[in-house]
């Protein structure tokens, strides 16, 4: 019995030591963080940052995006000429094909350019209806121009032949015979050939948005889709031609003809001017994204808006032109300029790229913006 005794009392004492030992383990390995002091609260975890036009994206912009892939892809010389087919997809104003190109640079930087051709509504249609093939080496698509700031980079160039600036989701019947007489495909055009360039360019150091006339109004359309597609990759947006002049009721009304209302964000309440100009709007898109840069190109009295599409004249244009740059830059002053010159000609990036405007070349001034340069700053003749 005192054998079987001591073998109990060891046991105690050896079993004690085992558990003694584990939680002692348990307590040295524990990665819990010590509570906090009685009656201080916990640091809240931080707010995830907010994503650029996601309430353009919740309006359904970028529904289109991934929906479309070209019929066939077609090496032509020096670049891919996309085409889309016919049927439920992209289209030209009249049921024309829609297509666009491709080209491949020395750089790693994109230039995606939309193209211009007049604008069709109900009461006044001047507008391009078919798609050119290629892309036109004038200006800053020029490759072989050594003044081209953009000479070396990647190109995807969008044709315009819908009639909508590249905002229109509708088709009309207007005689009511059965047959549709305008196809206002933008959106879809612009979706499908921004695929195209994100998926033949997928990880650009940077990206030059821009276009003319047509073109330069489908730059606001067309950014929230370059962003979706390239959510960290920045922007410098040039703007020729396009920059949102109007009178009272216009932007409402092409808007609504083309369906293209939900690229005006419901929160914006001044995102168009009591006098009918996109100035709050253009401020929107800064205030959205943070790496963006704009500049915007006219002439001060441009004929084409002014006196064909808008009807105001050029000096009601120049009055409303001036002071909406203005406004513009003295609310982002570190990312917008504006380039003014005389006169009442249309577009420079490709028909005048070597004008000077203000003592600066236009060339050099996209440089300046590209470059990050101190010296591109707003000019004006």
């Amino acid at each position: 019995m005192p054998t079987a005794g001591l073998w109990i009392k060891g046991c105690f004492i050896a079993c004690s030591a085992i558990i003694l030992m584990a939680c002692s383990g348990s307590n040295s390995t524990s990665n819990d963080a010590p509570p906090p002091p009685v009656g201080v609260a916990p640091e809240p975890a931080p707010e995830p940052e907010p994503i650029p036009f996601e309430e353009l994206y919740d309006q359904g912009v970028a529904n289109y995006l991934g929906e479309f892939t070209p019929m066939m892809s077609e090496p032509t010389g020096s670049l891919i000429q996309h085409s889309f087919g016919t049927g439920d997809g992209p289209l030209c104003l009249r049921g024309g094909e829609y297509t666009m190109a491709t080209r491949e640079g020395t750089g790693d930087e994109l230039m995606i350019f939309l193209q211009g051709g007049g604008a069709c509504t109900s009461l006044l249609c001047q507008a391009t209806s078919e798609a050119a093939p290629g892309i036109p080496e004038f200006g800053i698509l020029n490759p072989d121009n050594a003044q081209n700031p953009a000479a070396d980079f990647n190109v995807a160039y969008l044709p315009y032949c819908d009639g909508s600036v590249f905002s229109g989701d509708i088709d009309y019947d207007d005689d009511g015979d059965g047959i549709i007489d305008r196809y206002h495909r933008g959106l879809r055009n612009l979706s499908a050939a921004l695929d195209v360039a994100g998926n033949t360019f997928p990880a650009p150091g940077k990206i030059l948005l821009t276009g003319n006339s047509a073109g330069g109004y489908g730059t606001d359309y067309a950014l929230p889709l370059v962003r979706k597609l390239f959510p960290d990759t920045p922007i410098e947006l040039v703007n020729d031609s396009g920059v949102g002049i109007a009178f009272p009721g216009y932007i409402d009304f092409v808007s609504a003809e083309w369906n293209a209302t939900a690229f005006i964000p419901e929160s914006c309440d001044d995102c168009i001017t009591p006098e009918g100009h996109l100035t709050g709007y253009h401020q929107y898109q800064l205030a959205q994204d943070s790496n963006l840069r704009m500049g915007f190109m006219s002439t001060k009295q441009d004929s084409v808006i002014a006196d064909t599409f808008l009807g105001i004249g050029g000096e009601a244009f120049e009055a409303a032109l001036i002071p909406a740059m203005e406004d513009i830059e003295l609310a982002y002053p570190d990312r917008f300029r504006s380039l003014i010159a005389d006169g009442n000609s249309h577009t420079f990036i490709q028909a005048q790229f070597n004008r000077e405007v203000g003592g600066v070349v236009v060339s050099q001034w996209i440089a300046d913006m590209l470059d990050g340069s101190e010296n591109w700053v707003s000019v004006s003749d």
